[in-house]
Formats: C-alpha cells, structure tokens, sequence
C-alpha cells in the first residue's frame, strides 16, 4: 500500500510538470518547432545538391602588372562550349558550362568577365574561389592553394578547358597562387568570430541577464527606488559594450600575432562600425527581454534571434552557398550588415564611404529596438 501511495506521488508529480509545461505555448515552440526549423535552414547550406554552383572570373585585364590579357584560349572556350547570359544586369555571370555527371551531380560553372581588383574583392568575399586569365595562346590559373574548394574547382575546370581544340593543361596553362593580403580563410574567418561575439554578447549578457534578474524578483526590488529604468537599461548596455570592446581587441590581438593580419582599411570607421552593430543588438537584447519573466521563454527568444543569423550571416562560410533568393534577404540581416561591414574594412581596405550606409542602419535599428523595449518594459 505504501509503495502503491509514493507510485501515485510520483505519477501526479510527473502529470503535473508535463501540464506545466504543455500549458507555455513558448516552451512547446522552442524545444518542438525551433529544432526543425534550425535542421532545415543548415540542410539548405550543407545537404548535398545534385547541381553544384562553382565560379570563376575570367580577368580581361591586369592592373596589377600594367599588361593587357588575351583570352584567346578562354574566349574560344566559352564561345564554342558555353551559354551567354541575354541578361546585362550587374552582378550577373555572363556564361554558363555545365559538366553533366550521373553518379556525382552536375557541376555548373558560372563565368563572371571582370578586371584583376574586383575579382579579387570577390575571392575575399567568398563569392569566388579561382580567377582564369588568358595569355595569348594560354592560360593561367589563380587560387588560394589552401582552399580545398578552390582546388576542386580547379581540377574540375582543367579537365575541361584542356579538351579538344583547346590547348592541352600541362603545356599551355600554369597555377599562380594568390599571395594577397585578405585571402586567407583566416582572414575571413576572424572578422566574423568578432561581429558574433558582439551579437552573442549582447544577446546573452544583456537579455537573459535580465530575463533571469526577473524571474528571480531581483528586478521587483529595484521599482522602490528612484533610479529611472532608462538609466538602468544604459548602465547595462555600456558594461557590455565595454566587454565586448575589450574581448574583440584580445582576439584581433591573437590573430595579428599568431597570423600576421592586418586592418587594411580605416581603423576609425572600424570602431564607429563595431559601436553600431553593439548598439544594434543591444538594442534587439532589450526588446527581446522587455516582457518575459520566464527564463525558458527567454532562452527560446534569444535562440531564435541568435542562431538563424549565426548560421545564415557568413561566419564561418559564405552566405553564397544558400539559395539565389534568400541572398538579398540574408545580406539585410544586422549580423550580415555588421561582419560584411567589418569584414571590408579588414580585407578590402574600406573606408567610411563604403561603410556608412550598414552604420546608419545599425543604429537606427538599435534606436528603434531600445525605445520599443524601453516603452514595455516591465520590472516585474
């Protein structure tokens, strides 16, 4: 009997934590809906494609060397073997290959016409990853030898400008690696460890700071005194500016020494452009946890902000991968404005003018977010 008794406790112990939780429709969405969400959005970027897009820039001149190129090979290639473009709109690749394989996938070769400087502002984007130039009767090929795409891409393509009328690869063509400042993956990759670290920063130090202070009455205490919210809300977001500012300088520091990189461009459109996109999220972390006392929820809002953008803003690979149509969506999210502005900065040599449209952005939507969450914010 007394064994049947504690079974029955623990059943309605076990009923009435599973109605708890039933009852937070903001449980069920996080720790139910959220995950499936998140698996599609990393299986757009990571399943397997039966088509794979690769692009290459075929350069039609050499700033760097003063000399003009001759795409005769490359010309007689893309004429013969490859579709042109009808469209003229900027951006747009001008021919297209496709190597058709059965048991691999198809592999599409996009062809971009442009001069030395910008593909190259390409290749540190990530949009490109080999640039082929023609001399005369042969022809070159330019890329990062530590890019194992880039080296596929290559192999790919050799096996098919080589065919033919084409001149044979062995004999006509010839590697270059690129040597440029900004190409590195280490270089792509440390801008945006700092944008993220700025967003995870103020997401989590910020929101759930607060979210947790409220659920624990912490927040109740502080309506006696005569301190204004606004005041409260300021102190926080300055502290963790503060931090941020201190903790990117430690990594940069890090990737100067261990690697040797560089800021090639304005180091004070850098500080005014890390400044906007902490007040950004700072911003965003107010809002999102103006309301919620429950730290469950909480943490739900705070994934919800953090780890789509995490995933779709370029951190540790180019947004390129995804689909054509969620480009221009992925290029307005703030974490994607504030790597992108940052990023140019270190590798492209930006300056204000290139980055002063992502910095009024940045701030207006941090602006917007603070007042918003300032109006219902609620100590308890």
């Amino acid at each position: 009997m007394n064994r049947w008794f504690r079974f029955n406790q623990l059943w309605q112990l076990i009923i009435a934590l599973f109605l708890e939780i039933i009852r937070e429709p903001g449980v069920l969405f996080w720790g139910i809906l959220f995950p499936i969400l998140m698996s599609l959005g990393l299986g757009l970027a990571f399943t397997k494609k039966a088509d794979v897009i690769r692009k290459v820039a075929i350069i039609n001149n050499i700033e760097k060397s003063g000399t003009g190129s001759d795409n005769t090979v490359v010309a007689d290639f893309l004429q013969k073997n490859c579709e042109k473009n009808s469209s003229e709109e900027k951006g747009t690749w001008q021919w297209k290959y496709i190597k058709k394989d059965e048991k691999l996938g198809n592999s599409i070769f996009l062809f971009y016409e442009m001069g030395w400087d910008e593909a190259v502002k390409l290749l540190k984007r990530g949009t490109i990853n080999v640039l082929l130039l023609g001399l005369n009767s042969s022809f070159e090929y330019h890329f990062d030898p530590m890019n194992p795409d880039a080296q596929l891409t290559y192999l790919k393509l050799s096996s098919i400008i080589g065919q033919g009328e084409i001149l044979p690869l062995k004999s006509n063509s010839e590697i270059k690696p690129l040597t440029v400042t900004g190409t590195r993956y280490i270089d792509f990759l440390v801008p945006g460890l700092i944008t993220m670290g700025v967003m995870m920063s103020c997401m989590w130090g910020i929101s759930y700071g607060i979210i947790e202070k409220r659920s624990k009455k912490l927040l109740r205490r502080l309506v006696a005194t005569p301190m204004k919210k606004s005041h409260f809300l300021i102190a926080l977001i300055t502290v963790r500016i503060t931090m941020n500012f201190i903790e990117s300088l430690v990594l940069f520091l890090f990737a100067l020494f261990a690697f040797k990189m560089t800021i090639q461009g304005d180091i004070s459109a850098l500080i005014i452009m890390f400044l906007a996109g902490n007040i950004a999220f700072a911003g965003i972390a107010v809002f999102v946890s103006s309301h919620t006392s429950n730290t469950e929820v909480g943490n739900g809002l705070i994934n919800f902000v953090v780890f789509p953008m995490m995933v779709l803003s370029g951190i540790f690979f180019s947004y390129q991968n995804f689909p054509e149509w969620s480009i221009p969506v992925i290029k307005n999210l703030p974490l994607t404005m504030l790597t992108d502005g940052i990023r140019s900065i270190f590798n492209e040599g930006a300056g204000y003018h290139e980055v002063a449209m992502p910095i009024l952005i940045l701030l207006a939507t941090g602006v917007i977010f603070f007042s918003a969450g300032l109006k219902i914010f609620k100590w308890h």
